[in-house]
């Protein structure tokens, strides 16, 4: 009898491989900056082996600016604080960024926006610390407030909320009135004329919000006129009148003074008093 044979088993087919997992998307930012970066040195070494002062060169250099641009941007927003218009801003960083680009040397393997980076923001600082401030302000209070800024900036990111005066000053180990000179100093950057309408509000000038009529000031001429012709009185005059109405003595104490009859100290008051009339300018 045949022996009995077994079914072929079939055999296990491989495991398919694991997907692929899909690509990260790249942010748009990050990939535009790293497209700048590669077109920066492209320029640069092409930069590098044309003549300064030629039509090719004047062509690239012009290209590195327009490329480089969003760095200047980027410097400038810092500054958005600072109530000066953007493009001014941008301008002076541009200028900065121009001259990093003529500075700048690819062989040394610094990357461009780090070398930039510096110039761009000193040439800012320098345009508002020479050009923008309308108010002097003292060297020492213009750093201790750029170091005031800063504290408030980490501050504000530690707790995750703006600082308290006395959380910057125990930061920088100051006083508290230093922190508010200098965030006062921060904002002298332009005098506002105490005529100028309020911005946005409608309401009138500084000068007629705050200021009043000082009653003493109808006095101011009658004052400067009174000095003016007591100076041309005979010297006995002069006193006379300076005891009677500065001293607040009588007729017969002015005599008692002055070894004279009553009587004769009131004729020199009234002739005194028409000499000052006469010459009163004001009633006249």
């Amino acid at each position: 009898m045949p022996a009995s044979t077994a079914p072929p088993q079939e055999e296990e087919a491989p495991p398919a491989p694991d997907p692929a997992p899909d690509p990260v998307p790249v942010p748009p930012e990050k990939r535009r900056s790293a497209d700048t970066r590669a077109l920066t040195q492209v320029l640069f070494a092409e930069l590098k082996q044309l003549t300064a002062g030629t039509p090719e060169h004047n062509r690239v250099r012009g290209a590195l600016i327009e490329a480089n641009l969003p760095l200047v941007r980027y410097a400038a927003a810092r500054f958005r604080s600072r109530n000066e218009p953007m493009e001014d801003v941008v301008q002076v960083g541009t200028i900065g960024l121009i001259n990093a680009i003529d500075r700048f040397d690819p062989d040394r393997g610094v990357q461009f926006p780090t070398f930039a980076m510096p110039t761009v923001v000193g040439e800012i600082k320098r345009y508002f610390r020479d050009n923008v401030r309308t108010v002097h302000v003292p060297r020492r209070l213009h750093e201790l407030w750029v170091q005031v800024n800063s504290a408030t900036e980490d501050l504000t990111t530690l707790f995750g909320r703006s600082p308290s005066t006395a959380e910057i000053a125990e930061r920088l180990r100051i006083s508290e009135d230093e922190v508010l000179s200098c965030i006062e100093a921060g904002r002298s950057y332009h005098a506002t004329s105490l005529e100028a309408a309020q911005e946005g509000d409608g309401l009138p000038g500084l000068l007629d919000r705050i200021g009043y009529e000082d009653p003493a000031l109808d006095g101011v001429e009658h004052r400067d006129l009174v000095r003016h012709l007591l100076v041309q009185l005979p010297e006995r005059e002069q006193r006379i009148l300076l005891l009677r109405y500065y001293s607040n003595l009588t007729q017969s104490q002015i005599s008692a003074e002055l070894g004279v009859s009553q009587m004769h100290v009131s004729r020199l008051l009234a002739r005194s008093f028409q000499r000052l009339r006469s010459a009163n300018r004001i009633d006249a």
